[in-house]
Parts: C-alpha cells; structure tokens; sequence
C-alpha cells in the first residue's frame, strides 16, 4: 500500500498506508513540511494499516522536530501494533496522545 500525509481541514495531519523501513523516509520530510504551516500539529494515525519499529522512529523525530521548533506534537488514534512496539521499547509514556 502506499503511503501518504495529508493535511486536513481542521490543521491535523493524517497519515495512511504504511509506516515501515521502506516508507518512513518520504513521511519524515514530508511531514515535517506540512508540521511547518502551523497548526494544532495533531497528527492522526487512525488509518495505518502496517507498521513496524521504523514507525515508532518516525513518530519520536517528528516529535523532536517539534521541541526543536518550540512547538508540541501530539497523536491520535495510534495502531494496536504500534502501541505495542513502543510498549516493548518502554516508549509508551514518550507519545503524547490526544482523544477524538
């Protein structure tokens, strides 16, 4: 599946596909470009079908993004297989999460 970021008309950012080894790349500096325009940089992941430990990697740099530009990235709707990932790293209290 491709992957993708989109802005959304309320200023989140929404993020579909994929966050693996092969997509994260693109999604970094494409979501750091969109993180820029201002917003509630909310990003929202409730349509991410896959992910792997190179999704919970993509999440921390866009939050380091985020403090290094004096503003606070938040999530919501992360996968069930994220969650876990980032609970075997115990980097679960790391992700900031927001409700719908």
């Amino acid at each position: 599946m491709v992957s993708d970021i989109s802005l959304q008309p309320d200023g989140s950012l929404r993020v579909s596909g994929d966050l693996v080894f092969g997509t994260v790349n693109l999604l970094l500096n494409r979501g750091i470009g969109l993180l820029d325009r201002g917003g509630p940089h909310v990003i929202d992941l409730s349509d991410v079908e896959h992910c792997d430990s190179a999704g919970l990697a993509l999440l921390l740099e866009w939050l380091d993004y985020g403090r290094s530009k004096a503003f606070k990235v938040s999530f919501r709707g992360l996968p069930k297989g994220l969650l876990r990932i980032a609970g075997l790293s115990n980097a679960t209290s790391l992700l900031p999460v927001v409700s719908d």
